[in-house]
């Protein structure tokens, strides 16, 4: 398996309701429409709707950039190109970015077992529990545009800011931080709400009740960057 990036948007359904988009920097800009602040999470691209970013995505047309065993045949520049046809704004929009590294024989053939599917789910419904109590019977009301209707809050990714502000507070240290990571990264107001939602996130996942520092340092570290230095 050559070397990939897994982009996840905040529902968090990836492995339900993802698509893969291998090549997603070589759609065309006016195919690549999207609206991912309504909570519905969709990219647009000519006549394929696609639901929920959750995606594994080449870094470059060849698919072997960054591959530790086979060469890259891609030119630098055209690189750069395919790279930077995937926009800001876009990425801005996307929670979650980890590198998928191919993965030796020694692991493949390994003994070692990992966390089965039954633990993390047990893991997973325990945040959701959490997430359930903290917000109990609170809604807000839908933007304008939308249905005039109640719209729940039942987990970490349907908060708006009256409900980041009040749940996702930082100690001081995670504050420092954050401030830190605001100026080196130019981070923006989309991106530092989505920061504390996700740090809120892995902090139920660990059973915590306050945001620490290591639970935003992690958050941190999955934010989409520029993929050329």
């Amino acid at each position: 398996m050559n070397k990939k990036e897994i982009l996840c948007g905040s529902k968090g359904d990836c492995a339900d309701h993802g698509y893969y988009l291998f090549y997603f920097g070589m759609f065309q800009p006016a195919s690549r429409n999207f609206n991912l602040q309504d909570g519905s999470d969709r990219i647009d691209l000519t006549n394929i709707r696609i639901k929920v970013i959750s995606d594994c995505m080449y870094l470059c047309t060849c698919g072997y950039s960054g591959d530790s065993v086979k060469p890259c045949t891609c030119a630098h520049a055209l690189i750069t190109k395919y790279q930077k046809r995937i926009s800001g704004p876009l990425l801005d929009r996307i929670d979650i970015r980890i590198e998928v590294p191919r993965v030796d024989y020694d692991k493949l053939s390994g003994d070692r077992l990992g966390e089965s599917s039954e633990v993390l789910r047990q893991r997973v419904q325990a945040a959701r529990d959490i997430q359930r109590k903290r917000f109990g019977l609170r809604s807000l009301p839908t933007s304008a545009q939308s249905q005039e209707t109640l719209q729940s809050v039942v987990c970490n990714a349907d908060m708006r800011v009256g409900e980041i502000r009040q749940f996702c507070r930082l100690q001081d240290e995670g504050q420092s931080l954050m401030r830190a990571a605001m100026t080196q990264l130019n981070l923006s107001a989309r991106a530092y709400h989505r920061i504390l939602k996700l740090s809120r996130t892995i902090a139920d996942l660990a059973g915590c009740e306050e945001i620490k520092s290591v639970h935003l340092a992690e958050a941190l570290q999955y934010r989409p960057k520029l993929m050329m230095g």
